[in-house]
C-alpha cells in the first residue's frame, strides 16, 4: 500500500507541474518586454524592445531613452524558428536587428547594422510586452490633402520641411516629413489625425507631435 501511495503522489506532483512546464514553454517564443543594449563603439547603447503577436502578424516598439525616443514601432517583425528580425522604418542608414532567441528563451543577441556599419546587440528578457500604440488615423479632407512647405525653428536653427498628406484605400490618412536641410531625410508619420481644422501628427521618429489649425490655407 505504501508503494502505491508513492506513486500516486509522484503522479500528482508531475500533474501539478504540467501548468508550469507549459508556461515555460509559451514564454520561451520572443514576446515579451526586453532590455539590454547595442554594444556601439566606447559605450552601450541601452535600448527597450517590446515583442508581441496579435493572430498571425508580429509587431513590436523600441525605445532608446539616451536619445529620448519612446515607444517607436518596429517594422518587417519577422520569427522564423529562433531567429528574430525586425528594423526601425524611416531612419537613414535603414537600421536592422538579427538575432537568436536563446535556448531558454530568456535572451535575443545578433547584430544591429545600420549603413555599412555592424555591431552586435543582447536582450534580456524582464517582463511582459507592453505596446504602446499611436493614435488611429483619421481620413483628411481635401483642403488638407497634398504637399505642404513650411520649416521649424529650433533654438534659432531654422530647417525646411516638406509634408506630405494622402488618404489611402482603408480609409485612414498617411504621411511624410521631408527635411529639405538635413539631406531630404524622409520621416515617417505615425498617425494623422484632424479634428474638423484641426490637425494632429504624431512623430515617434523624431520623439516629437505636432499640432496646428488650419485657415486661410494656412496650418499654424
Amino acid at each position: 500500500m505504501a508503494r502505491h501511495v508513492w506513486v500516486a503522489r509522484v503522479l500528482v506532483a508531475a500533474l501539478c507541474m504540467s501548468p508550469a512546464i507549459a508556461a515555460a514553454q509559451t514564454q520561451a517564443g520572443p514576446s515579451g518586454h526586453w532590455e539590454g543594449a547595442i554594444k556601439v563603439p566606447a559605450q552601450d547603447l541601452q535600448i527597450e524592445l517590446d515583442l508581441a503577436k496579435t493572430g498571425d502578424k508580429w509587431e513590436g516598439t523600441i525605445s532608446i531613452p539616451a536619445q529620448g525616443v519612446k515607444n517607436l514601432p518596429l517594422t518587417g517583425v519577422a520569427v522564423t524558428g529562433e531567429t528574430v528580425t525586425f528594423a526601425i522604418g524611416g531612419v537613414p542608414g535603414e537600421p536592422t536587428f538579427k538575432g537568436t532567441l536563446s535556448k531558454e528563451g530568456t535572451g535575443i543577441s545578433g547584430d544591429f547594422n545600420q549603413g555599412a556599419g555592424s555591431v552586435p546587440f543582447s536582450v534580456a528578457r524582464t517582463g511582459d510586452a507592453k505596446i504602446v500604440r499611436p493614435p488611429t488615423s483619421t481620413p483628411v479632407t481635401k483642403e488638407l490633402e497634398g504637399s505642404w512647405e513650411g520649416a521649424v525653428d529650433i533654438n534659432g536653427n531654422v530647417l525646411r520641411l516638406l509634408l506630405k498628406l494622402s488618404n489611402q484605400p482603408d480609409g485612414t490618412a498617411a504621411g511624410t516629413l521631408t527635411s529639405v536641410d538635413q539631406g531630404g531625410v524622409v520621416i515617417p508619420i505615425a498617425a494623422v489625425v484632424q479634428t474638423d481644422a484641426h490637425l494632429q501628427l504624431v512623430v515617434p521618429a523624431v520623439v516629437g507631435n505636432y499640432e496646428g489649425d488650419l485657415k486661410d490655407g494656412q496650418l499654424t
